[in-house]
């Protein structure tokens, strides 16, 4: 499963254009202060964690919801088949017979 970010495109489908009045609407809007830079990276940068407080001040700010800032591909993914395994010998030692794994 991946996870896209679409923060950008969701602040320029409401005309916000900068980090700068993307500060401004979480500061008005939902009462969230930020620093510039933090807002820069969600702007330009696929974060690894969010949180939820943030998560909900970015849609209130920019009134959406989550679906609009977050894009979820759900397309299983494929996995390599196993290697098939050899047969183990058997031996017999000391009168027992033994299975020896393959070399």
């Amino acid at each position: 499963m991946k996870i896209g970010w679409k923060l950008r495109m969701a602040a320029a489908q409401r005309e916000v254009w900068t980090g700068a009045q993307l500060r401004r609407l979480l500061a008005e809007r939902a009462g969230l202060d930020l620093s510039s830079a933090s807002v820069s990276a969600l702007l330009t940068k696929e974060p690894s964690q969010i949180k939820l407080s943030t998560l909900i001040a970015l849609c209130t700010a920019l009134d959406c919801t989550p679906n609009d800032l977050f894009e979820v591909d759900t397309t299983p993914l494929e996995q390599p088949a196993a290697p098939a395994r050899e047969p183990a010998e058997t031996k017999v030692v000391g009168g027992q017979r033994r299975s020896m794994p393959p070399l």
